[in-house]
């Protein structure tokens, strides 16, 4: 059965539950979002949003070299215990997160930390392009709300689709993380260095270089 992705949305903004955990919930209902529910909450999955606001200040701190030094991040990423942190499954995701950003090079971590200024500098940018494509002032403002959307993936890390599976976003896996440990998990921050970055030279695609290693 095809999904459509409207639901699975509405489900997942409803649940908090993975975009993989709605649809496979979706499919299983024929499409009912009520029933979906039901599936996801009888399989513990639609509890995350309770975890997300408790505090988790534990954690660890990751660093991920790629290319033979060419590329290095570091990630600092919580959870509630020290105990969860050492585990393997938590150190196996951080890692994932830290590969990810060394491919992808995203900017921030969520939406709400793009300064207000950069946002509108963005939006400007694309009214303009919309004008300059004939369309109609009175959908402009509406297609430029749409647009940036894809800005926001491009620059902000939870809505990225991550690298090892697209389907899923970077928000997506924490979630999944949440639910398979029961702790709260946040990505706090992070820091990516790419050598010569800055400097004048051959331009070279570390980040594309990354992704394709990563998926291999």
């Amino acid at each position: 059965m095809n999904v459509d992705a409207k639901l699975v949305k509405e489900l997942r903004a409803k649940s908090g539950a993975g975009m993989m955990d709605c649809k496979n919930a979706l499919v299983e209902t024929d499409g009912n979002i009520e029933e979906a529910m039901i599936v996801l909450r009888e399989k513990g999955l639609a509890a995350t949003n309770k975890k997300s606001g408790r505090i988790a200040a534990e954690g660890i701190v990751e660093s991920y070299i790629h290319m033979g030094g060419k590329i290095g991040v570091l990630v600092e990423i919580n959870c509630e215990t020290d105990f969860v942190a050492k585990t393997d499954g938590f150190k196996t995701f951080v890692k994932d997160v830290a590969m990810h950003i060394a491919a992808t090079n995203p900017l921030y971590v969520t939406k709400e930390e793009v300064p207000d200024e950069e946002v509108e500098e963005e939006k400007e940018i694309l009214r303009v392009q919309a004008l300059n494509e004939g369309k109609p002032e009175k959908i402009i403002e509406k297609m430029v709300e749409g647009r940036i959307s894809k800005f926001y993936k491009e620059i902000c890390l939870l809505e990225q689709p991550f690298v090892k599976n697209p389907d899923i976003t970077i928000g997506d896996l924490v979630k999944e993380q949440i639910m398979a440990i029961g702790e709260n998990v946040k990505i706090r921050r992070f820091a990516r260095f790419q050598m010569g970055e800055g400097l004048e030279k051959k331009e070279e695609n570390f980040a594309e270089e990354v992704a394709k290693q990563i998926k291999a």
